[in-house]
């Protein structure tokens, strides 16, 4: 099958603990509305907290598996996608195990039988989130896991790998062997900034990899952070996306595109010296349901149309449409089959 195994995605494996919370559970916890945070001390009774609401659901998450998760779903066609990540060994990662498989993804956990899965509390407020993960296990991820046999097999056996930059923060030896083998053999390397914090306190780990992206994503907070720490003077984001595709690149075969969402504003393209814009789908405030994986849902619809050689405006189309789903439901979770022509 010409598909099969095509995707890889690498990335930090987190049971989204989601609840809808009110502004006084944020002041108490310090929370910043549409921010992606690492737990600190104070956020550690949160989790109990949620876990204690009534309308609190658990839902396999981490950026990464939500982008390969919604490939998957997009694509159709089973073990399309796999992916590589480490949870601990315990109830949250059967749970999680369970649900990519599920959705067809091909999952091959590192489990680390110290540590407990890591979790992603995940705080909404009218449609809008907050993300605090507390990595735990995914923490744990060694690259002694992927060097195995039968997993860098998955790396061989791939044409597009996509990590998103959380990843940098566990394990960016892998994610350098992923890189070199990816330029060394003329396949498709793909990254996001992740969250703002990527771009500032991880700026020398992220410069290392840029060169080796052939796409990279991200969205106008995080273009803008990452402008602001390379001194580029500019919070215009369609400059910033026309620098990001036109930083040095390892490989000279083919060219770096930048892919920059801005919520209900348009997509901004970056290829080739040019940007396009490409509206996304109006959708009216009232059935907005929450906005958590909407940027792992877009990356995800992208993904599932560029493995198949479709033309970028294909790409995009399918990612507004895989973020238009997810933000109508709860969580990065989506129905059975997508209605996507």
């Amino acid at each position: 099958m010409a598909y099969e195994r095509i995707l890889l995605g690498m990335g930090n494996p987190l049971l989204d603990i989601s609840a809808v919370v009110d502004d006084e559970f944020l002041k108490k916890y310090d929370i910043k509305l549409n921010n992606a945070i690492l737990a600190e001390e104070k956020h550690v009774p949160m989790y109990e907290e949620l876990a204690a609401k009534d309308n609190v659901e658990y839902i396999a998450g981490g950026a990464t598996q939500n982008s390969i998760r919604v490939a998957q779903w997009m694509l159709q066609i089973p073990g399309a996608t796999s992916y590589i990540g480490c949870v601990g060994k315990d109830k949250f990662a059967e749970e999680m195990k369970k649900s990519s498989q599920q959705a067809g993804v091909n999952v091959q956990y590192y489990e680390d039988e110290t540590t407990p899965t890591g979790t992603c509390a995940v705080c909404v407020v009218g449609g809008e989130r907050s993300l605090i993960a507390n990595l735990s296990a995914a923490n744990c991820y060694k690259s002694e896991h992927l060097k195995k046999p039968e997993n860098w097999a998955l790396v061989e056996k791939a044409k597009y790998f996509y990590i998103a930059g959380f990843f940098l923060t566990v394990s960016p030896e892998s994610i350098q062997l992923v890189a070199e083998h990816a330029a060394s053999n003329n396949k498709v390397f793909m990254m996001n900034l992740a969250a703002p914090f990527i771009c500032e306190f991880f700026k020398d780990v992220l410069d290392k990899v840029v060169p080796y992206m052939d796409y990279i994503f991200g969205n106008e907070t995080e273009a803008r952070t990452y402008s602001k720490v390379h001194g580029w003077e500019t919070d215009n984001v369609e400059e910033i996306a026309l620098k990001l595709s036109q930083l040095p690149k390892t490989s000279e075969s083919r060219k770096r595109i930048a892919v920059i969402t801005q919520g209900s504003d348009p997509v901004v393209i970056a290829e080739d010296g040019k940007v396009k814009k490409f509206p996304v789908i109006p959708l009216p405030k009232e059935k907005l349901v929450d906005t958590n994986g909407a940027g792992d849902s877009f990356v995800g619809g992208f993904l599932s149309q560029l493995v198949q050689g479709k033309p970028i405006e294909e790409c995009v189309r399918a990612g507004c449409y895989a973020a238009n789903v997810i933000i109508q439901r709860s969580g990065c979770t989506f129905p059975e089959k997508p209605d996507f022509h």
